[in-house]
């Protein structure tokens, strides 16, 4: 670990509430939801994590407390150091704050994630769908969506797949 991210996660955990966990060479500070602005921007002018990589989220159902883990990919440029921030989410609807005006580039990964796991970015110019159609029921990254799947065709079910397989009308 180099020493600005050892002082990082030092000062991280002696002036927040933070859990830091590390799995294979990689750190990821665990934060409450409501503090997820603060501690962005103190990461960003304090500690020059100056790039939001990626904001996506992960789905435990049947879990409910926390269902969601939303996760903040963080990179600092001056320092060749990547941090992962994580927060925990209820599955009865999940809101957290957005940071799109700390980092500019999570606007639309905010609005993928609203879209495909229906988290809600308190705060967002313009939280709309961006990947389905704006009348789409639902959200197809939940793991409680129903999936939707064709058969694979293969030589031994060549038949079968062809008997239920829509063909056009000669």
């Amino acid at each position: 670990m180099s020493e600005h991210l050892q002082n990082t996660l030092t000062s991280m955990q002696s002036r927040h509430e933070v859990l830091v966990e590390e799995f294979r060479g990689e750190f990821t500070l665990f934060v409450k939801p409501e503090n997820i602005q603060m501690i962005l921007l103190e990461l960003r002018d304090q500690f020059s994590f100056n790039v939001c990589m990626d904001v996506t989220a992960v789905d435990y159902y049947p879990q409910e407390t926390p269902r969601f883990h939303v996760i903040y990919q963080m990179y600092s440029m001056p320092n060749n150091i990547r941090l992962q921030v994580r927060t925990r989410l209820d599955g009865n609807s999940p809101r957290i704050d957005s940071v799109q005006h700390i980092f500019a580039s999570a606007n639309w990964k905010e609005r993928e994630v609203f879209d495909l796991f229906g988290i809600h970015f308190t705060g967002h110019p313009d939280l709309r769908r961006m990947v389905m159609p704006q009348d789409w029921v639902g959200h197809p990254l939940r793991k409680d969506y129903p999936l939707g799947y064709e058969e694979v065709q293969f030589t031994f079910n060549f038949d079968e797949i062809m008997i239920n397989k829509p063909h056009p009308k000669d």
